[in-house]
């Protein structure tokens, strides 16, 4: 079912030209004029809306399932703190080298098409294979029974939640989710605009009440900040999958960078004002856990949000849950969204099945692309508890942002004389991609269950290119079941090419 590409995968500085089609529709966009092959997206992300992509994509769980993780891998108050401020900051130096990467090579695409472009179509592909398998399902579980979870928190207030019931509800949540980007573009970025109110709101519900603590004098808890249980070598790394799995989002953006209007600009401003909002925030959120809920506390509470509204709040403590939630539920969406762009881009260049760049014919969203992902998310979900799954996931994702970002120093010395309107210290991808290769080779220490089973799968990209991608001579009776099974897929889901799909 994986076809072969119709060019040659091996860049030749092809990727670089800003040859986009634009042909899968992005949010908000509108049906496309009977007859029209290919559609270059227009430019109609600004510098305030830059920045609100970026916001509305980072804060969703993390902020609320990742101060338990962090404080448990650092040992004391204080050098949780300083975790969440340096993942702050190693963020922005992400996001950094990603503006660089991304105004450089004008393709849709994220991590895979920059991996493509420097390293080839083996790593491409392995990286395309782990994030079908791997990352994304996991990411959306992990999300989602954080969701699940605070969803049923007002119901359950005197009592404990039952896992299955968490499990059951956070399915019917990623199902909607599914449903709701197959069926219309529009109403997936409206939602999202409401969603994104709804972070704000439930970041400050956290934050006012905590400075009104501060101001109070409610600072006991911050006494010998940094005494206690000392951070071993080996729980650093997983702290920090936490911190950073809290500020993952930010290389959303990149997603859509040919919509950017003057995006040698606005991507950087975008970047740099968001992540300095969401780093403030993250801190002073917290702070203010702390203010109110001690760290023997905050390690025994399933709900760390919930714990500290109901200290502080009295009775609007119940609204709390249902803001995180639907944070939560912002987060999912935008992260399927973004990700059915890039196995929409991966299966136009061969390296995924066919069916995934196929566009439903009239409602003009990649179903397929979509869809792939929810049942190897239910795999997720009642396979793993949250914690494993975190582990799980950020072992591929940070190495291969990490192989990205690389990357971009590679090119600085091949390809000295390469267009980049946004050009970074050659310091910040270097010791960004450091610390990302660091930590990942670390956490094969200190978790090797979760992460060597991520490894493994990882290892497994590399048969499957050969098999799928490579292998020219597949036997007649494996190609004729492959084409049989996509036109049955295209007749089932009502898709086809996209261009197809515009002369209907």
């Amino acid at each position: 079912m994986v076809r072969k590409p119709g060019v040659s995968t091996i860049s030749k500085g092809n990727y670089l030209q800003g040859n986009v089609s634009g042909r899968l529709p992005s949010m908000g966009s509108s049906k496309e004029p009977a007859g029209q092959e290919k559609v270059v997206l227009k430019k109609k992300i600004t510098l305030l809306r830059g920045v609100s992509i970026i916001i509305g994509t980072v804060i969703g769980a993390g902020i609320f399932i990742s101060p338990k993780g962090v404080l448990r891998n650092t040992g004391t108050v204080g050098m949780s703190l300083v975790v969440w401020t340096v993942c702050g900051i190693l963020s922005l130096f992400g996001a950094l080298s990603y503006a660089e990467l991304g105004t450089s090579i004008k393709k849709s695409g994220g991590h895979y098409t920059y991996i493509l472009e420097v390293f080839g179509p083996l790593l491409a592909f392995v990286r395309v294979w782990v994030e079908l398998l791997i990352i994304r399902p996991a990411a959306t579980a992990v999300i989602s029974l954080a969701f699940g979870r605070y969803i049923l928190e007002p119901f359950f207030i005197h009592c404990e939640i039952p896992e299955l019931a968490i499990k059951l509800i956070t399915a019917v949540g990623i199902t909607a989710v599914m449903v709701l980007n197959s069926m219309s573009v529009s109403w997936s970025a409206r939602i999202q605009i409401f969603l994104t109110f709804c972070k704000l709101t439930a970041i400050l519900i956290i934050i006012v009440p905590g400075v009104m603590q501060l101001i109070k004098g409610q600072t006991q808890h911050f006494k010998d900040a940094f005494s206690g249980r000392d951070a071993s070598l080996m729980g650093l790394p997983l702290a920090f999958y936490y911190g950073m799995y809290a500020y993952a989002g930010w290389f959303y953006l990149n997603f859509v960078t040919e919509e950017v209007e003057n995006p040698e600009k606005n991507v950087p401003l975008a970047i740099c004002i968001s992540m300095a909002i969401v780093t403030i925030g993250y801190v002073l959120t917290n702070v203010a856990y702390f203010t109110t809920i001690s760290a023997e506390e905050l390690l025994l509470s399933k709900a760390v949000a919930v714990t500290f509204s109901e200290r502080l709040l009295g009775n609007f403590s119940l609204a709390v849950p249902i803001f995180v939630a639907l944070s939560c539920f912002g987060s999912m969406n935008g992260g399927v969204f973004a990700v059915s762009r890039l196995f929409y881009v991966a299966s136009r260049e061969g390296h995924l099945p066919e069916i995934l760049s196929m566009i439903h014919v009239h409602k003009h969203t990649p179903l397929p692309a979509v869809i792939v992902l929810h049942p190897l998310t239910m795999i997720m979900l009642f396979s793993g508890d949250l914690n494993s799954l975190l582990n799980f996931l950020s072992f591929a994702r940070w190495l291969f942002i990490g192989l990205a970002v690389a990357g971009l120093i590679y090119l600085r010395y091949k390809r000295p004389d390469m267009h980049r309107p946004f050009k970074v210290p050659l310091f910040i991808p270097a010791l960004f991609s450091f610390t990302c290769l660091f930590m990942v080779a670390l956490s094969l220490y200190s978790d090797p269950f979760s992460t060597g089973i991520g490894f493994v799968i990882t290892l497994t990209g590399v048969p499957a290119y050969y098999l799928f991608i490579i292998w020219d001579k597949k036997p007649k009776w494996f190609r004729k079941m492959s084409d049989k099974m996509t036109r049955t897929l295209q007749v089932l889901l009502e898709v086809v090419p996209e261009e197809d799909c515009h002369k209907e």
